[in-house]
């Protein structure tokens, strides 16, 4: 019998676009035996679905349900493709646990914590082969000493809002004179903000999901490219950067790679597909961890349909398993 999924897309940052883009990748390879879909846009209007054929339907919140034609639909799950605020940062996850309704991303508290960076860190501090760059988080509403910060760390640093995601409101700084224009910047975006001493090194990225019971590492990506950083242009303009799946490394970096990142699935009680962003020093050196992203995003060319590919499973029997595994 097929399942009511509802999929949720849009949200009330910036990352909408991303998201809207993500939810259009995964509609198209939900298979329509196993699913039937209901494509929901989550906005600063209100929650809506928007049949092709129809005007728009408001979503009863109530309950998480839509009229339609008279005609009452529940879901018995829910697919969320929102980046940022509010389907990454928990807001959601809570909402639907109270309801009881099951959903394809880590639960509330993990989703919570895991949009802020520093604390993140906190958590993920200590686990074997992983390294931490040091850093200094200060908030908007407390006085922060910027010469004490200046003291503190190594140029050149890198500023970034707290929570949030696509690399919006980051700063690269490489005189001490700039880093109060890059706060300034960064508290555009959020009320805390991280600012972390510049790891030199190579950056991939890797998916872990619990796929069939088994936490399993995707093929890494190695991200070149020639600005400073892997910045918002760098990641959705084509040609900005060269993304290499699987990444060319050694097998054994390979699998340290891999062992760190399901280690660090495990102690953020992750669920769901979630994507790691690190940096290995030197000649496959030392293994810096740089962020998680517990929704990353799932347009024709991002880095987890890039990885399932490299896997050799298909997008549609990929998302069945994360279905059957998240929801049921």
């Amino acid at each position: 019998m097929k399942k009511t999924l509802a999929l949720l897309t849009g949200g009330t940052t910036g990352e909408w676009v991303v998201s809207v883009k993500s939810a259009a990748t995964i509609a198209q390879n939900l298979d329509p035996d196993k699913f039937e879909v209901y494509k929901i846009m989550l906005s600063q209007q209100g929650w809506y679905y928007e049949p092709e054929d129809s005007v728009k339907i408001e979503v009863d919140r109530n309950d998480f349900s839509l009229n339609i034609k008279g005609k009452k639909i529940t879901f018995d799950g829910v697919f969320i493709a929102i980046h940022g605020a509010p389907g990454e940062d928990g807001k959601l996850q809570g909402y639907f646990d109270m309801l009881g309704l099951p959903y394809t991303t880590c639960d509330a508290l993990t989703s919570a914590v895991t949009m802020n960076k520093g604390y993140t860190k906190a958590i993920v501090n200590g686990i074997p082969d992983l390294n931490i760059a040091r850093s200094v988080q200060i908030f908007k509403t407390v006085p922060y000493d910027i010469e004490q910060i200046k003291a503190d760390l190594k140029l050149p640093y890198f500023v970034k809002p707290n929570n949030g995601g696509s690399s919006i409101g980051m700063s690269k700084v490489t005189h001490a004179e700039d880093l109060q224009a890059a706060i300034d910047r960064a508290f555009k975006e959020d009320t805390q903000i991280l600012i972390e001493e510049f790891i030199s090194g190579r950056e991939f990225t890797i998916g872990i999901v619990k796929l069939d019971g088994v936490v399993t590492a995707l093929p890494a990506t190695e991200v070149e490219t020639a600005k400073e950083f892997f910045d918002f242009e760098a990641k959705y303009t084509p040609g900005v950067a060269t993304e290499t799946t699987p990444a060319n490394i050694r097998p054994e970096t390979q699998l340290r790679v891999e062992e760190v990142a399901k280690a660090v699935y495990l102690k953020l009680n992750c669920r769901g597909v979630v994507r790691m962003d690190f940096i290995l020093t030197g000649d496959e050196g030392d293994l810096f961890f740089i962020e998680i992203n517990t929704i990353p995003g799932q347009t024709a060319t991002s880095f987890i349909p890039q990885q399932v590919a490299a896997s050799g499973m298909k997008l549609n029997d990929f998302y069945t398993k994360l279905v059957r595994e998240t929801i049921g």
